[in-house]
């Protein structure tokens, strides 16, 4: 795998990530992101690590039921919330202070929207939003800085044959990229072990949704994300060709065997562990007051 970021997935413009991070997020996070939250949520039960204090990565788009499984399973670990943006801070903190009449109250919710502690967390869990990321070794790092020692991160992400049926269709109509691409689950598990974590484990499935109009399918869309492609449509699309692409999309529906319009979305699942610091030593060797810590604890010389 190339190691230059522009020689690689994803093909992401950089201002246009930026412009998305800070627009407003809907108050009820997208029905897809709710659904691999909660896929992902039960792969939990397979990991026996117990964490004390947990972190969520922007749950307002990554799934605010989603974070609420996790508070309900894990009802007697600190939970977190970090959000990236300042703006999607504050909205979360409000989405996630429920008035005293609603159910969520009583499921245990309380979560801090602010950095964990210097000492780290013991899960950082961030559902769907590497794939938006133009830095994703960068946001990484991030999360690799964020957990403890042992710690584990559990995140999920759109694969390489998202939108495929989106994409051939512009491609059919001579259209600039339909989406920025996304990266292989091979070489997320590459990154993940050069940002310094250790026993990546992989997996993938393919979801289906069906809309009956094109309408239907562009406001599930436009929730979803945004086209980041650097070689995207470079001004604004007219009437014309809005009406162009909900025929092109109803032309393809009228040949489905439902009638309905129909995208696949690759999901991608990894987690992986924080390993103990290693400190290569030669005559002098400079140590972080943290690494010191988890070398002592561990009683290492």
């Amino acid at each position: 795998m190339p190691t230059d970021p522009v020689q690689r997935p994803p093909t992401i413009d950089a201002p246009a990530a930026a412009r998305w991070a800070r627009l407003p997020a809907d108050p009820a996070s997208p029905w897809l992101h709710e659904e691999i939250g909660r896929r992902m949520e039960d792969r939990l039960q397979w990991i026996t690590a117990k964490p004390q204090r947990w972190a969520d990565w922007s749950p307002l788009r990554g799934g605010l039921e989603a974070h609420a499984l996790v508070a309900r399973r894990y009802r007697d670990a600190v939970p977190y919330v970090i959000e990236p943006d300042a703006a999607l801070a504050a909205r979360t903190a409000d989405a996630l202070n429920t008035p005293w009449w609603s159910a969520r109250r009583w499921q245990g919710v309380r979560a801090r929207v602010e950095a964990p502690p210097e000492a780290g967390v013991d899960l950082l869990w961030a559902n769907m939003a590497l794939h938006m990321a133009a830095d994703p070794q960068a946001l990484i790092a991030e999360w690799h800085r964020h957990l403890a020692t042992d710690g584990f991160l559990m995140f999920s992400c759109l694969g390489p044959d998202t939108l495929r049926e989106l994409r051939a269709l512009y491609e059919t109509q001579g259209w600039p990229p339909a989406c920025h691409q996304f990266t292989d689950m091979h070489d997320w598990g590459d990154m993940l072990v050069g940002a310094g974590f250790a026993e990546p484990i992989m997996d993938m499935e393919r979801i289906v949704l069906t809309w009956a109009t094109p309408e239907a399918a562009f406001a599930e869309l436009r929730g979803l994300g945004r086209n980041l492609h650097p070689a995207r449509f470079a001004g604004l699309r007219g009437r014309g060709w809005h009406a162009a692409l909900a025929g092109a999309l109803a032309g393809s529906a009228a040949q489905a065997p439902d009638g309905r319009i129909s995208m696949t979305f690759e999901i991608i699942y990894g987690h992986a562990f924080k390993p103990p610091p290693r400190v290569a030593l030669s005559g002098e060797s400079a140590v972080s007051l943290r690494q010191m810590r988890e070398m002592l604890q561990r009683g290492r010389p």
